[in-house]
């Protein structure tokens, strides 16, 4: 999936002649804490809520408020995962998307995002999931597979988590099998360490549960 797929039509940018009392309302309304801004049809920046609070008159326009905006954007090729850390790196709730011309074609949001990674990651497909430890250096996503494929069953996603203070990371499987069962004792016989299991009769009632109450709350 595309940034340009990511493009919510429920977001509109403000223009720069536009208020910081608009801007605040706005951010409310769309339950965001920041928007972009076009002047004369060109992207100029975002605009946070934060820095809007910040000035003492929120009745001024945001060009009289602001001398210049941070332009943070992704172009409209780059993948969700792209997309994913350039929200996460600049602390955004929304991003800007251009063309390569740098046109500003629209905005995706944290919470369309979030809805898009549930939809394209396996989290909605029936099945367990798996955490690994093991050191980086041991890390064979094929060697992982063909385990898990040795038991009929296939990862739907796989995900790595690594710190920077540490040589080992943790590997979590999203697998197309509930039971679990014969797939631990594989990779128990290659003496993979397994962290955590996650499999029907735990609680799956609850993380449904806990998935559908996220999906809700991310719609208002």
């Amino acid at each position: 999936m595309r940034a340009i797929d990511l493009i919510t039509e429920e977001i509109p940018p403000l223009v720069h002649t536009d208020t910081g009392e608009k801007a605040i309302n706005w951010m409310d309304e769309f339950k965001v804490s920041h928007l972009p801004v076009l002047k004369n049809g060109n992207f100029v920046g975002v605009v946070s809520e934060a820095d809007i609070l910040d000035r003492l008159d929120d009745s001024e326009t945001l060009d009289t408020l602001f001398d210049h905006l941070p332009r943070p954007f992704v172009f409209d090729h780059v993948h969700i995962y792209e997309v994913l850390y350039r929200m996460s790196e600049f602390k955004l709730s929304i991003m800007p998307i251009l063309d390569e011309q740098e046109n500003y074609l629209g905005c995706t949001s944290v919470h369309v995002l979030i809805n898009s990674l549930a939809s394209t990651g396996g989290i909605k497909e029936p099945g367990g999931i798996i955490v690994l430890e093991m050191n980086s250096i041991d890390y064979s996503l094929a060697q992982i597979a063909r385990i898990v494929e040795g038991e009929n069953a296939k990862i739907l996603s796989s995900y790595i988590f690594s710190s920077t203070d540490s040589t080992r990371i943790e590997v979590t499987l999203k697998i197309n099998q509930s039971d679990l069962t014969r797939i631990i004792r594989s990779f128990e016989r290659y003496e993979i360490e397994i962290k955590a299991t996650f499999q029907k009769g735990m609680h799956e009632d609850d993380v449904l549960w806990r998935y559908d109450a996220l999906m809700n709350y991310l719609k208002f």
